[in-house]
Parts: C-alpha cells; structure tokens; sequence
C-alpha cells in the first residue's frame, strides 16, 4: 500500500483523496459540461467523472480543451475517473448489453488517452463485457498490459466489477488486480453492485487497500426483477437504502483506501429536478453517511 501512496504523492493526477467528493457522470447525465462543472463547484464537489461522450459534446459546443481545462481550473475541480473503458479484453461488447451499454462500445482505449491528456484525468474506469466468457489467465494479462500503458500516461486504472458480469463480485476484481501486480491497478468500489451481489463485508476490507476508486449509491433490500434497469434508472442516494453505506465507507477507511468518494446515482425520479438541487441533494446525502462512518 505504501507505493501506491508515493505513486499518488508524485503525479499531479492524483491529488483526490478520502475526504473529496467527485460527482459521477451518471448523475447528471443529461446536464452539459460546462453546467455540469458550475454546478459541482457550487454545491462543494472537488472532483467529476466524464463519459467520452460529454467531452465530445462540450467539443461540439465550441469549447476547446484548453478551454475545459481553465473551466475545470477557475472552479477548483479535477476529473476523478473516465468512464467505462470496455477495450482492453479481446472481442469486447455483450449482445445482452442495453441501448445506453452499447453507446460506450464506440470509445476506444486510444480515445480515453486523448480525453485524459485533455482535461488531465486522474485514472479510467475499466469494465468488462465481452461476447463469451474470458479465460482468467487473459483478463489477468490484457489488466496488465492496460495498467502499463496508462501507467505512460501518469494514469491509475480500476476494475468495476457488476452482478451481472462476469466480474461479478470485489473479489473476483481483486484476484484480476493481484494478480496483475500493478501499483497503478486497483478495484473501483461500487456501493450499489457490491450489495445486488451480495457482497460480504470481510471481501470488502480484503480489498480495500487495492480500492481506487469509489462510488456512492444506495438501493433497498429487494432487489427488482430486471436488476439492469434498476441500477440505470432507480438507484437512491447514499443512505436512503439497505446497503449500510456508513459501514461500506468505514470499512474502506479502515483498510486504508485513500480514494476520493465518489456519488453515482442513476435515477430518473431525481433527474426530473433542478440538476443543481439534485447536487446538493447528493452532496448532502453523501457527507450524512461520511460523518456517521467516522464516527463510527
């Protein structure tokens, strides 16, 4: 845990820790950059994460990258994560995948390294999703072989696991991750996939020293038929749920995660509100949980 601190300490992409906030792309998904950046400023996030397409369409807006970094700039944040890398396996994409998990297929790992360059990302998000079923010793090797390309760019690297992939639990990413044996390779923390999955608490602090990157959400104990709709369209904010997201950030703090924590809650009730009300709603949500695990 050690290296990966000084790793952290050395590139100014990485300056987010524990006590930062970062709002999720998936959380104002319909809200335009520029807006998007204003709003997270104003309701005391430290951090965002992006989609490639939201950098497209600030692009297609007239906005020049030097012009997103000197917004991100004047408003004091930094891009926590780019959002779901899914070419680093052969053959990706999943014909079960929905409308919106198709639409990342276009974005190739070459274009995640230009969108880092250009708003001076702190790390991509890679997930799986694959035509047929991937041969452990394979994952292991294309995470490694991902790692080392980013690690050229100054860059950290998660692997999200999700119920309904073949990385199913924080386990399995974390036998991926070490076996790996990457510094700049970790396991992205997902409140809402690690409780549909049923996930334990002892996995948890297992992993928590290889977790680098967070995101906050909630869901309630029953968990709906079509589990993929439910996580696109009806996640609650942290701690209006079952998960016990206190005791998932305790956990994390205890093993000595320094990720900052990030909010992601795909929900179409609260996208029909004001999107700043909506981040301050998150905001609120998250430091309530954060104080009650610490104090803990």
């Amino acid at each position: 845990m050690a290296r990966l601190r000084r790793d952290e300490e050395a590139s100014p992409h990485m300056a987010l820790g524990p006590d930062d906030l970062v709002l999720c792309a998936g959380t104002l998904a319909r809200v335009p950059l520029r807006e998007r950046v204003e709003i997270a400023a104003a309701t005391g996030f430290r951090g965002i994460s992006l989609f490639l397409d939201d950098l497209e369409g600030a692009r297609r807006s007239g906005l020049s990258d030097a012009d997103l970094r000197a917004l991100l700039q004047a408003n004091g944040l930094q891009v926590a994560e780019l959002d779901p890398l899914m070419h680093w396996i052969p053959e990706p994409g999943d014909a079960r995948a929905t409308a919106e998990g198709k639409g990342f297929l276009r974005w190739g790992e070459e274009d995640f390294y230009d969108a880092a360059a250009a708003v001076d990302a702190r790390s991509i998000n890679a997930v799986l999703f694959a035509s047929r079923p991937v041969e452990e010793g394979r994952l292991v090797e294309s995470f490694a072989a991902l790692c080392d390309r980013a690690r050229e760019r100054s860059l950290l690297v998660h692997l999200e696991f999700m119920p309904f992939s073949q990385v199913s639990d924080v386990s399995s990413a974390l036998s991926i991750v070490e076996a790996a044996g990457r510094s700049n390779g970790g396991v992205m923390f997902d409140v809402w996939h690690h409780f549909r999955g049923g996930g334990s608490a002892e996995a948890l602090a297992r992993a928590a020293p290889r977790v680098l990157g967070i995101q906050l959400d909630d869901a309630p104990a029953q968990a709906e038929s079509n589990v993929v709709d439910e996580t696109l369209h009806r996640r609650l904010l942290p701690g209006e749920g079952d998960a016990d997201v206190a005791e998932q950030i305790r956990i994390l703090d205890a093993g000595g995660c320094r990720a900052p924590l990030g909010v992601e809650v795909f929900c179409d009730d609260l996208a029909t509100l004001a999107p700043i009300e909506v981040a301050q709603r998150c905001a609120e949500a998250t430091r309530r949980v954060v104080a009650e695990a610490r104090a803990r």
